[in-house]
Parts: structure tokens; sequence; C-alpha cells
């Protein structure tokens, strides 16, 4: 049985970029704000969750 744990979303208003995490266990929510730059290198780290290196250590 599969349980959710966190949820994020990235929202972007007016060129400012806004991360969004709530952890469903606790009810509770956390914003920060992040730079574009951040927001451009997600995907690279997105990678480097998935590959192999990095599952290796899990």
């Amino acid at each position: 049985m599969e349980t959710l744990l966190y949820t994020a979303e990235l929202i972007e208003e007016g060129g400012t970029y806004t991360l969004v995490i709530s952890d469903r266990l606790r009810n509770t929510v956390q914003t920060t704000q992040i730079a574009k730059k951040a927001v451009e290198k997600l995907p690279m780290f997105l990678s480097m969750l998935n590959s192999k290196q990095v599952s290796g250590c899990r």
C-alpha cells in the first residue's frame, strides 16, 4: 500500500517562483521563493535522483 508523504508544487507568478511543499502526514505546508536559475536546474536534479549512482545509495 502506497502512502503519500509529500507533494511539491512550483508556482510562477510575474517572474517570481515559489516552491510549495505539503507534508501530508503532519498536514503542514512550507513555501519558499526560489531563483529562476534553480528552476532551470530542476531537470538536472531530477535526472540525478533517477540515476543509478544515486539509487545505489538508497
